[in-house]
Protein backbone atom coordinates (compact mmCIF):
# COMPACT_ATOMS: atom_id res chain seq x y z
CA UNK A 1 0.00 0.00 0.00
CA UNK A 2 1.44 3.36 -1.02
CA UNK A 3 1.31 5.86 1.82
CA UNK A 4 0.15 9.37 0.98
CA UNK A 5 2.82 12.01 1.53
CA UNK A 6 2.15 14.60 4.24
CA UNK A 7 4.03 17.89 4.45
CA UNK A 8 3.22 20.03 7.47
CA UNK A 9 4.52 23.48 8.26
CA UNK A 10 5.12 24.22 11.94
CA UNK A 11 4.98 28.00 12.19
CA UNK A 12 6.01 28.05 15.88
CA UNK A 13 5.59 31.52 17.47
CA UNK A 14 5.54 33.45 14.20
CA UNK A 15 3.00 35.55 12.29
CA UNK A 16 0.21 37.75 13.60
CA UNK A 17 -3.32 36.95 12.41
CA UNK A 18 -3.13 39.45 9.53
CA UNK A 19 0.35 38.22 8.57
CA UNK A 20 -0.93 34.63 8.65
CA UNK A 21 -3.68 35.46 6.15
CA UNK A 22 -1.19 37.21 3.86
CA UNK A 23 1.22 34.25 4.00
CA UNK A 24 -1.51 31.69 3.27
CA UNK A 25 -2.67 33.73 0.29
CA UNK A 26 0.92 33.91 -0.96
CA UNK A 27 1.55 30.18 -0.50
CA UNK A 28 -1.82 28.85 -1.73
CA UNK A 29 -0.86 28.64 -5.43
CA UNK A 30 2.64 27.36 -4.57
CA UNK A 31 1.41 24.39 -2.50
CA UNK A 32 -1.53 23.39 -4.73
CA UNK A 33 -0.97 19.65 -5.03
CA UNK A 34 -3.80 17.18 -4.57
CA UNK A 35 -1.39 14.24 -4.26
CA UNK A 36 0.02 15.51 -0.95
CA UNK A 37 -1.64 16.32 2.39
CA UNK A 38 -0.59 19.92 3.10
CA UNK A 39 -0.97 21.17 6.67
CA UNK A 40 -0.17 24.55 8.21
CA UNK A 41 0.19 24.26 11.99
CA UNK A 42 -0.26 27.81 13.20
CA UNK A 43 -0.28 29.71 16.53
CA UNK A 44 -3.60 29.47 18.34
CA UNK A 45 -4.53 33.09 17.73
CA UNK A 46 -4.07 32.58 13.97
CA UNK A 47 -6.25 29.46 13.68
CA UNK A 48 -9.62 31.01 12.82
CA UNK A 49 -8.33 33.54 10.24
CA UNK A 50 -6.07 30.81 8.82
CA UNK A 51 -9.00 28.39 8.40
CA UNK A 52 -10.97 31.13 6.62
CA UNK A 53 -8.01 32.04 4.38
CA UNK A 54 -7.37 28.38 3.45
CA UNK A 55 -11.02 27.67 2.58
CA UNK A 56 -11.44 26.21 -0.89
CA UNK A 57 -7.74 25.27 -1.12
CA UNK A 58 -5.94 21.99 -0.45
CA UNK A 59 -4.48 23.37 2.80
CA UNK A 60 -5.59 21.93 6.15
CA UNK A 61 -5.00 23.94 9.30
CA UNK A 62 -3.40 22.33 12.35
CA UNK A 63 -2.69 23.50 15.88
CA UNK A 64 0.71 23.49 17.59
CA UNK A 65 -0.50 22.14 20.94
CA UNK A 66 -3.60 21.10 22.88
CA UNK A 67 -4.57 20.31 26.47
CA UNK A 68 -5.70 16.80 27.46
CA UNK A 69 -8.72 17.95 29.50
CA UNK A 70 -12.10 18.81 27.98
CA UNK A 71 -12.43 22.15 29.80
CA UNK A 72 -11.76 23.70 33.19
CA UNK A 73 -9.40 25.86 35.20
CA UNK A 74 -6.39 25.67 32.88
CA UNK A 75 -5.60 29.31 32.19
CA UNK A 76 -3.99 29.83 28.81
CA UNK A 77 -4.68 26.30 27.52
CA UNK A 78 -6.77 25.23 24.54
CA UNK A 79 -9.12 22.25 24.51
CA UNK A 80 -9.64 19.75 21.68
CA UNK A 81 -13.27 20.84 21.27
CA UNK A 82 -12.12 24.43 20.75
CA UNK A 83 -9.80 23.24 17.98
CA UNK A 84 -12.35 21.09 16.16
CA UNK A 85 -15.00 23.81 16.40
CA UNK A 86 -12.53 26.25 14.81
CA UNK A 87 -11.97 23.87 11.88
CA UNK A 88 -8.66 22.30 12.90
CA UNK A 89 -7.85 18.82 11.55
CA UNK A 90 -4.33 18.13 12.88
CA UNK A 91 -2.45 18.89 16.08
CA UNK A 92 1.30 18.77 16.78
CA UNK A 93 1.96 17.00 20.09
CA UNK A 94 5.19 16.66 22.04
CA UNK A 95 7.39 18.93 19.95
CA UNK A 96 10.90 19.00 21.43
CA UNK A 97 10.51 22.72 22.18
CA UNK A 98 7.42 21.94 24.28
CA UNK A 99 9.27 19.15 26.04
CA UNK A 100 12.35 21.30 26.66
CA UNK A 101 10.83 24.70 27.54
CA UNK A 102 7.43 23.73 28.95
CA UNK A 103 8.23 20.51 30.82
CA UNK A 104 6.08 18.24 28.66
CA UNK A 105 6.68 14.55 29.21
CA UNK A 106 5.92 11.47 27.13
CA UNK A 107 3.19 10.70 29.69
CA UNK A 108 1.43 14.04 29.13
CA UNK A 109 1.86 13.62 25.37
CA UNK A 110 0.17 10.22 25.67
CA UNK A 111 -2.83 11.81 27.43
CA UNK A 112 -3.05 14.34 24.60
CA UNK A 113 -2.81 11.59 21.96
CA UNK A 114 -5.75 9.72 23.51
CA UNK A 115 -7.79 12.93 23.79
CA UNK A 116 -7.04 13.98 20.20
CA UNK A 117 -8.53 10.72 18.89
CA UNK A 118 -11.62 11.16 21.08
CA UNK A 119 -12.26 14.36 19.14
CA UNK A 120 -11.34 13.15 15.66
CA UNK A 121 -8.11 15.15 15.49
CA UNK A 122 -5.06 13.65 13.77
CA UNK A 123 -2.03 13.95 16.04
CA UNK A 124 1.45 14.62 14.66
CA UNK A 125 3.52 13.20 17.50
CA UNK A 126 7.12 14.39 17.62
CA UNK A 127 10.09 12.40 18.81
CA UNK A 128 13.84 12.81 18.54
CA UNK A 129 17.17 12.76 20.30
CA UNK A 130 19.68 15.38 21.44
CA UNK A 131 23.20 15.56 20.01
CA UNK A 132 24.51 14.14 23.30
CA UNK A 133 22.17 11.13 23.05
CA UNK A 134 23.23 10.50 19.44
CA UNK A 135 26.90 10.63 20.44
CA UNK A 136 26.20 8.20 23.31
CA UNK A 137 24.65 5.74 20.84
CA UNK A 138 21.22 5.71 22.52
CA UNK A 139 19.20 7.39 19.74
CA UNK A 140 16.99 4.39 18.99
CA UNK A 141 16.48 3.47 22.66
CA UNK A 142 15.32 7.02 23.43
CA UNK A 143 13.09 7.41 20.37
CA UNK A 144 11.51 3.97 20.89
CA UNK A 145 10.65 4.93 24.46
CA UNK A 146 9.01 8.17 23.29
CA UNK A 147 6.97 6.23 20.72
CA UNK A 148 5.98 3.40 23.08
CA UNK A 149 4.83 5.75 25.85
CA UNK A 150 3.18 8.17 23.42
CA UNK A 151 1.08 5.41 21.81
CA UNK A 152 0.11 3.66 25.06
CA UNK A 153 -3.57 2.71 25.00
CA UNK A 154 -4.15 3.63 21.35
CA UNK A 155 -5.84 1.01 19.19
CA UNK A 156 -4.19 -0.23 15.99
CA UNK A 157 -6.89 1.58 14.02
CA UNK A 158 -6.06 4.87 15.75
CA UNK A 159 -2.33 4.33 15.34
CA UNK A 160 -2.73 3.79 11.60
CA UNK A 161 -4.15 7.30 11.16
CA UNK A 162 -1.63 9.03 13.45
CA UNK A 163 1.49 10.76 12.13
CA UNK A 164 4.91 10.50 13.76
CA UNK A 165 7.46 13.25 13.16
CA UNK A 166 11.07 12.25 13.75
CA UNK A 167 13.01 15.41 14.53
CA UNK A 168 16.59 15.08 15.74
CA UNK A 169 16.78 17.98 18.21
CA UNK A 170 20.27 18.87 17.03
CA UNK A 171 18.90 19.55 13.54
CA UNK A 172 15.96 21.82 14.44
CA UNK A 173 16.56 25.39 13.33
CA UNK A 174 20.31 24.85 13.22
CA UNK A 175 20.73 24.43 9.48
CA UNK A 176 22.12 20.96 10.29
CA UNK A 177 20.19 18.25 8.49
CA UNK A 178 20.49 14.60 9.41
CA UNK A 179 22.02 12.71 6.52
CA UNK A 180 19.51 10.84 4.42
CA UNK A 181 20.91 7.59 5.86
CA UNK A 182 20.55 8.82 9.47
CA UNK A 183 16.97 9.99 8.88
CA UNK A 184 15.92 6.78 7.11
CA UNK A 185 17.58 4.60 9.73
CA UNK A 186 15.59 6.14 12.59
CA UNK A 187 12.31 6.35 10.64
CA UNK A 188 12.73 2.68 9.73
CA UNK A 189 13.37 1.91 13.41
CA UNK A 190 10.21 3.79 14.39
CA UNK A 191 8.19 1.75 11.88
CA UNK A 192 9.67 -1.46 13.33
CA UNK A 193 8.71 -0.25 16.82
CA UNK A 194 5.09 0.30 15.69
CA UNK A 195 5.11 -3.22 14.20
CA UNK A 196 6.21 -4.57 17.60
CA UNK A 197 3.48 -2.68 19.46
CA UNK A 198 0.75 -3.53 16.93
CA UNK A 199 1.40 -5.48 13.72
CA UNK A 200 2.92 -5.16 10.26
CA UNK A 201 -0.26 -3.74 8.73
CA UNK A 202 -0.30 -0.87 11.24
CA UNK A 203 3.39 -0.23 10.70
CA UNK A 204 2.86 -0.15 6.93
CA UNK A 205 -0.06 2.30 7.24
CA UNK A 206 1.36 4.86 9.69
CA UNK A 207 3.00 7.92 8.18
CA UNK A 208 6.39 9.01 9.48
CA UNK A 209 7.77 12.46 8.72
CA UNK A 210 11.30 13.79 9.00
CA UNK A 211 11.78 17.25 10.48
CA UNK A 212 14.83 19.38 11.14
CA UNK A 213 16.03 22.10 8.74
CA UNK A 214 14.14 20.60 5.77
CA UNK A 215 14.54 22.72 2.63
CA UNK A 216 13.63 22.61 -1.03
CA UNK A 217 17.12 21.24 -1.65
CA UNK A 218 17.14 18.46 0.97
CA UNK A 219 13.50 17.36 0.65
CA UNK A 220 13.60 15.30 -2.59
CA UNK A 221 16.27 12.88 -1.34
CA UNK A 222 14.75 12.62 2.14
CA UNK A 223 11.19 12.03 0.88
CA UNK A 224 12.41 9.38 -1.59
CA UNK A 225 13.38 7.08 1.31
CA UNK A 226 11.09 4.07 1.85
CA UNK A 227 10.21 4.98 5.44
CA UNK A 228 9.97 8.79 5.16
CA UNK A 229 6.49 9.96 4.19
CA UNK A 230 7.01 13.72 4.12
CA UNK A 231 8.23 16.39 6.48
CA UNK A 232 7.42 18.57 9.46
CA UNK A 233 8.94 21.82 8.28
CA UNK A 234 9.90 24.76 10.49
CA UNK A 235 11.54 27.89 9.08
CA UNK A 236 11.03 26.99 5.42
CA UNK A 237 7.25 26.75 5.94
CA UNK A 238 7.15 30.55 6.30
CA UNK A 239 8.69 31.12 2.85
CA UNK A 240 7.92 30.37 -0.81
CA UNK A 241 10.47 27.52 -0.50
CA UNK A 242 7.64 25.57 1.19
CA UNK A 243 6.06 25.15 -2.26
CA UNK A 244 9.22 23.42 -3.52
CA UNK A 245 9.11 21.03 -0.53
CA UNK A 246 5.45 20.16 -1.09
CA UNK A 247 5.93 19.58 -4.82
CA UNK A 248 9.32 17.87 -4.73
CA UNK A 249 9.66 14.71 -6.77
Amino acid sequence: MARRKIVAGNWKMNKTPSEAVALINELKPLVANDDVDVVFCVPAIDIIPAVEAAEGSNICIGAENMHFEESGAYTGEISPAMLTDAGVKYVVLGHSERREYFAETSESVNKKMLKAFEHGLIPIMCCGETLEQREQGVTMDFVRQQVKVGFLGLTAEQAQTAVIAYEPIWAIGTGEVATTEQAEEVCSGIRACIAEIYDEATAEAIRIQYGGSVSGESAPELFAQPDIDGGLVGGASLKPDFGKIVNCK
